[in-house]
């Protein structure tokens, strides 16, 4: 799929599948977007982004492409599976036993399944330079394209309270908001301090042209 911004930006490659040869990068963009997050679970960055390359699932990934460079990507659960991956043991032999068992209690707080029916998205990360240019809304439309092809009836996302911008994304292309679980004990550990679940019904879009 291929498309511009506004109709004056450069041509955007929308495709599904992570490129081969793309994992450090996505992996850098994600820790980008998500890393003051995950970084109680996962710091320092120079271990957490190795460790994030190496356990991918390219194929729950749709990727904006900028002249074959990777500049957008939205991780989506379908299946048991999802964008970023890592087992238990992955995470000890990273860490290490001793530092590793606390982390995994802490990448336990932000596991999230779908229901029947469901497919969930693990967030979007887009390069700082094609931020506020439709990037997260084409990647979007594309996870939605895709929710309709495996018969989803929802797709469902999480958002915190300290992302405004991203809500405001996700309202625009159609999501209401169901749930805010109020979360104030993690506030000093991870940042924020209420999580609101999102649904937005398969099929559904804004009426504005991208």
């Amino acid at each position: 799929m291929d498309t511009t911004d506004s109709g004056t930006g450069p041509v955007v490659t929308v495709r599904r599948g992570l490129p081969a040869g793309a994992e450090r990068r996505a992996a850098e963009m994600y820790w980008d977007a998500f890393g003051r997050k995950l970084g109680p679970a996962l710091n320092p960055p120079d271990k957490a982004v190795p460790f994030i390359a190496a356990h991918l699932n390219a194929d729950r990934a749709v990727c904006a492409l900028l002249d074959g460079q990777l500049v957008g990507l939205a991780g989506y659960q379908l299946g048991g599976r999802a964008l970023t991956g890592g087992s238990a043991s992955a995470v000890l032999r990273a860490y290490g036993h001793l530092r590793g068992l606390p982390r995994l209690l802490l990448l336990a707080l932000f596991e999230r399944h779908p229901a029947p029916g469901q497919l969930v998205m693990d967030g979007i990360a887009v390069a700082p330079g094609m931020r506020g240019r439709g990037v997260g809304s084409l990647l979007i439309e594309e996870v939605a394209a895709l929710a309709a092809e495996q018969h989803c009836r929802e797709i469902r996302l999480d958002v915190i309270d300290t992302n405004p911008r991203a809500r405001a994304l996700y309202e625009r292309r159609g999501f209401t908001a169901v749930r805010t679980e109020h979360t104030p004990y993690l506030r000093g550990l991870l940042g924020f301090a209420a999580v609101t679940t999102m649904r937005r019904a398969v099929g559904t879009r804004e009426a504005e042209e991208l």
